[in-house]
């Protein structure tokens, strides 16, 4: 019986998983049928609005998720209030830092957001019983390892107009990860939010869109809503390899 638990087909896996991103491109994906009819019957969907904390730097963790839609804004904050976006995550990043008891960041929904949540328990517990989770999220934290490095070259070597570039082709790439030409979205992070993530005032970094858009490099509707009709010409403003 446990062997055939081991190996169930796809389609014994619930309804809910098979229709979800973080099953094919997530943690979940290296989970058999039966592993993920064990962990969603802990799990638990949410909705959380824009604006709206997912967890607090230095509340307790008590869940962790997989994010199903939407863009977490992560920042840090000094003990004189000051506050930093160290980093977004999008889907179907996992959201959260197991055998962690307490939070080191604030993960706050950057767009309306839709999450995924497991109880932290079941989580480690899983960690340790399946390799391939625990080699899925340590891929993860080399990917966001390389990403941090890549930021650090960001903001301390290039032009204003190359950082503003730089944070349009994260979203671009981010967003639809599988497109290699023409990229829509709507920015997850108000000007202000953007000039902190880069370290430049908001007029640098409307001056910066205003400039790309006249290089027809992007295209703005609506303040908010981007076209990049050529993303290899974004990549390359920005400075990338």
């Amino acid at each position: 019986m446990d062997t055939f638990r081991k190996h169930f087909p796809e389609c014994e896996a619930p309804a809910v998983c098979r229709s979800c991103e973080a099953r094919h491109g997530g943690l979940c994906s290296v989970l058999t049928a039966a592993q993920l009819t064990e962990l969603n019957k802990h799990s638990i969907r949410r909705r959380i609005d824009s604006g709206n904390e997912v967890i607090g730097q230095g509340e307790q963790v008590g869940s962790y998720s997989n994010i199903l839609k939407g863009v977490i804004k992560l920042s840090k904050m000094m003990a004189d209030g000051r506050q930093q976006i160290v980093g977004l995550q999008f889907a179907p990043d996992f959201l959260g830092r197991p055998f962690l008891g307490e939070s080191t960041i604030t993960a706050e929904a950057a767009t309306d957001t839709e999450i995924c949540t497991f109880p932290r328990n079941i989580v480690d517990r899983m960690v340790g019983e399946v390799p391939d989770m625990e080699r899925k999220l340590h891929a993860q934290s080399l990917k966001e390892l390389d990403e941090a490095r890549d930021w650090m070259l960001t903001l301390g070597r290039k032009t204003a107009q190359e950082k503003v570039a730089s944070f349009l082709y994260l979203i671009a790439t981010h967003i639809d990860p599988e497109s290699d030409d023409t990229q829509t979205f709507d920015l997850p992070l108000s000007r202000a939010d953007i000039a902190d993530f880069l370290g430049l005032t908001i007029e640098t970094v409307s001056r910066q869109m205003t400039k790309l858009r006249k290089d027809g490099i992007i295209v703005i509707e609506n303040n908010r809503h981007v076209i990049v009709p050529k993303l290899d010409r974004l990549r390359d403003g920005a400075g990338i390899d």
